[in-house]
């Protein structure tokens, strides 16, 4: 038993329940033996796993460090980034405790720790004589390429306009204040261009209109982006932004203090700065393979590379320096086939091909490589090594997979069977810091064969709220089935502890012994992941549970207003129909004419039962009500910005249409539940 009474027992938990606060903040009072109702020490068990990466991989060799440390010109003694309010966007000061071990905390696995120290290091770094990045003030780098008549070609602007100055300003220093020229943006995340705003100035971007020569000859900035990239990035952080911010904050530990029990670096940088993020949107779009520009004496050979890492992406060669710019096609570690926070799955195959690709094209002449995350690797046989290496892993994930599919297995399964060649084990850039082997295998089951495993028992399963009550229901005795738990969570099985537990919560939300204990579970999952995005995840799992859901928290808009005032016309209908809630529409049938009149579109609109539809180039005269206004005016409507929406849109016939649109249109839910049932 638990407790020697059962009356005790009950006592405890009562008072724990009247002092508990909103957001259940609990007592420090012991609910297990020897766990507390804050975070725990690390167990003998997950010491016992930690400790075994010692001797499973060679941390005597230092080749990352050195290569991390390469070429440092200049850093300040601390680094600590803040917004006009004074709020810290970016801390490298944050992660100083690090020097205060020599060996990892019991509360990290090495590998993690050894991934964080070279995450650590930051400033500015030369790659050759003419190409520099300032890398550890974001979570992406920035590189200065230099022209030759000193200005900058910037390959990617980070992710926050304070991060990007701050760069700059950096660069400044070190060579002096020197004209941007143009700016390459490698692809479609937000952190490889959300800090637009924070080097240029909307006036002193090129006219997208122009040709590209004639773009650089007009003396103004040309923003260079793969294609596809404007319709990907937008839609990308809006259509599904929300939901993916959510989900984002377990992925990147946005809560998570940072500490030895806390947040650990993501493999490919630190973490993501919280800062202001803007858009601009591009000048030209490279549209093939080959495509060369020569910006002030300086070539680049563009590589199209769809499909990879984001659905538009491209890695840049610069002949006259011998070096390959791979984009976040390689990262010095395991990446994502799928990514936590959710996205589209990426097509393993296309990446390995573009990497061969890229050997082939400029494998005889590069003497360096280098990307958007951590540091470059020097030397034309690394260079080949590195990049076929990386090619063979994502090709082994693809083609075992698929191999463990033909023979019946399941997702579940083949992600606990899988495992790499020992070959490959060896090398630091094949660890999964932020991408995993389980969960790449998952997403390469899902791209060929989708979520039904074939079981029909499965084809249609109970809301998870309900299948834990039922189970609950058949369990009977929750009470012997946390001291079960409890038993296991002694004998080091966490992963079953975790989610027994978390049936048990979602069944009950108000089961304080089960909300903690799954939380235990959790941390210790944390403790030992090698992954800093699933050590996130496990750590904020369990910090909700204790803590409850953290409302405190301005959120960085997943759509910033310079990314929804650059939605086109359809992108914006599309976006409203995603938002209207088809429930309180369901009896609606009219339709409308929208014509915008900074696009000189046209569209009539149908909206019946639920579902907005919409025919581009016509209206119609016996439609219900005809809408005149700029595009903005869509997005007043979207926002429920009745201010605006008198202010913009003009209207003949039924101006009600406009209210009736409103009321169904749902706001996004950002703090919604993730380790415990949604509240209704």
């Amino acid at each position: 038993m638990i407790y020697t009474s059962t009356k005790v027992r009950y006592l405890i938990l009562f008072v724990v329940m009247v002092f508990a606060s909103s957001v259940l903040s609990y007592s420090s009072e012991d609910i297990f033996p020897g766990l507390t109702s804050t975070r725990n020490d690390a167990t003998q068990h997950t010491i016992g796993v930690n400790q075994s990466y010692y001797s499973l991989l060679d941390f005597d060799d230092d080749t990352e460090f050195d290569l991390a440390t390469r070429g440092l010109l200049i850093a300040p003694e601390s680094l600590e980034i803040r917004d006009s309010t004074g709020k810290v966007i970016w801390s490298q000061k944050a992660y100083e405790f690090l020097g205060d071990y020599y060996l990892a905390p019991d509360t990290v696995n090495p590998s993690l720790w050894r991934n964080t120290l070279l995450n650590h290091h930051y400033g500015l770094f030369e790659v050759v004589e003419g190409i520099y990045q300032v890398r550890g003030y974001d979570f992406a780098n920035i590189t200065f390429v230099e022209t030759r008549s000193g200005g900058w070609i910037l390959m990617d602007t980070g992710m926050s306009i304070e991060c990007a100055k701050a760069a700059k300003q950096l660069v400044d220093e070190y060579f002096g204040p020197r004209p941007i020229l143009a700016i390459i943006i490698s692809h479609t995340h937000i952190d490889h261009f959300g800090g637009m705003a924070g080097v240029v100035d909307k006036t002193q971007v090129a006219d997208r209109h122009l040709s590209i020569m004639d773009q650089l000859d007009s003396g103004k900035i040309p923003i260079i982006v793969p294609q596809g990239f404007a319709q990907h990035a937008i839609s990308e952080n809006v259509y599904a932004g929300s939901a993916m911010a959510r989900r984002a904050t377990y992925q990147y530990g946005t809560f998570l203090d940072i500490d030895e029990k806390g947040k650990m670096a993501l493999g490919i940088g630190l973490a993501q700065s919280v800062g202001t993020t803007s858009f601009i949107m591009p000048t030209h779009e490279i549209s093939y393979t080959g495509e060369t520009i020569i910006i002030d004496g300086v070539e680049m050979q563009f590589q199209l590379t769809p499909g990879t890492e984001a659905p538009a992406e491209m890695n840049t060669y610069f002949p006259q320096f011998g070096a390959l710019w791979m984009a976040e096609n390689c990262n010095a570690t395991l990446h994502n086939l799928y990514t936590l926070r959710g996205a589209e799955v990426r097509d393993a195959v296309a990446w390995a091909k573009y990497l061969l690709e890229a050997i082939q094209l400029y494998g005889k002449e590069a003497e360096v490589v280098f990307h958007s995350h951590n540091w470059p690797r020097w030397g034309n046989d690394e260079v080949i090594m590195y990049l076929e290496n990386t090619a063979a892993v994502y090709k082994f994930i693809h083609d075992q997979t698929l191999l463990y599919i033909s023979l019946g297995y399941t997702s579940d399964e083949i992600s606990n069977m899988i495992a790499l060649p020992e070959y490959f084990e060896q090398f630091w850039y094949t660890r999964g810091y932020y991408g995993t082997l389980a969960h790449n295998s998952k997403a390469v089951y899902q791209k060929y064969m989708g979520w039904y495993d074939a079981n029909p028992v499965n084809l249609n399963p109970l809301e998870p709220t309900d299948r834990a009550r039922k189970l609950v229901e058949y369990l009977g005795d929750t009470q012997r089935v946390l001291e079960l738990a409890y038993e296991d969570f002694l004998a080091g099985e966490y992963q079953w502890v975790a989610e027994i537990t978390n049936i048990l919560v979602f069944a009950d939300p108000d089961n304080i012994e089960a909300r903690l204990l799954c939380a235990a579970a959790l941390e210790q999952l944390g403790y030992q992941a090698e992954s800093g995005t699933w050590r996130s995840a496990y750590l904020s799992g369990a910090k909700e549970l204790r803590e409850g859901v953290s409302k405190d928290w301005e959120r960085r808009a997943t759509a910033s207003v310079d990314i929804l005032m650059n939605m086109t016309s359809e992108m914006l209908l599309d976006y409203l129909a995603v938002v209207i809630d088809s429930k309180a529409s369901e009896e609606v049938n009219l339709c409308f004419n929208l014509i915008l009149t900074d696009t000189q579109e046209r569209y009539f609109v149908h909206w019946y039962h639920g579902v907005l539809l919409y025919y581009n180039g016509r209206t119609e005269d016996d439609a219900d009500a005809t809408f005149t206004c700029p595009r903005i005016g869509l997005a007043a409507l979207i926002a429920k910005d009745w201010q605006q929406i008198d202010y913009l849109i003009r209207s003949e016939g039924d101006r009600s249409v406009l209210n009736l649109i409103a009321d169904a249109i749902v706001s996004a839910d950002r703090f919604f539940n993730i380790v415990e049932p949604k509240i209704q």
